[in-house]
């Protein structure tokens, strides 16, 4: 798997921590920036992982800002961009599974290098179980997100 991963200078020093966890799992990841700790705006890199996820290029992106909290806002202003802030396993893996979600967005002020070493897998291990036998329900409801995605764009 593709998984574009950026950061604002808030989450720069995790960074390393996400791209060494997604390359250990043995997939390749697409770094987009920032490269240093050097004050940058946030939109700008959510920007470059959204399009990535959206162009196919990537699978999936994670995102680091200080918080997550402004990360996760822009990169849902993207059309099809599944995004959220997750700081337990539960949220990571089940945020794909029921979902759909493809972009995990994270705290650099918020967590540490430890709990991203669990976070990222779940999330990159999980899959949408919309298209199995029995996920109608889920279906459903991503079918429902998307929905209102297109009548408010």
């Amino acid at each position: 798997m593709k998984v574009a991963v950026g950061c604002d200078h808030g989450g720069f020093p995790l960074k390393s921590i996400v791209v060494e966890t997604v390359k250990s799992m043995g997939h390749e990841v697409i770094d987009v920036g920032t490269f240093s700790a050097d004050a940058v705006d946030f939109p700008d890199f959510t920007k470059k992982v959204g399009e990535k996820v959206q162009s196919g290029e990537a699978e999936r992106g994670v995102l680091i800002c200080g918080s997550g909290i402004g990360a996760a806002i822009a990169a849902n202003k993207m059309k099809g961009i599944y995004a959220s802030i997750c700081h337990d396993t539960y949220s990571a893996a089940q945020g794909v599974q029921h979902d759909a979600m493809n972009v995990l967005c994270l705290g650099g002020r918020v967590i540490g290098p430890e709990l991203v070493k669990v976070l990222v897998p779940a999330f990159l291990n999980a899959r949408y179980e919309g298209d199995d036998e029995g996920g109608e329900r889920l279906a459903r409801r991503v079918g429902k997100i998307k929905k209102i995605e297109e009548e408010n764009r």
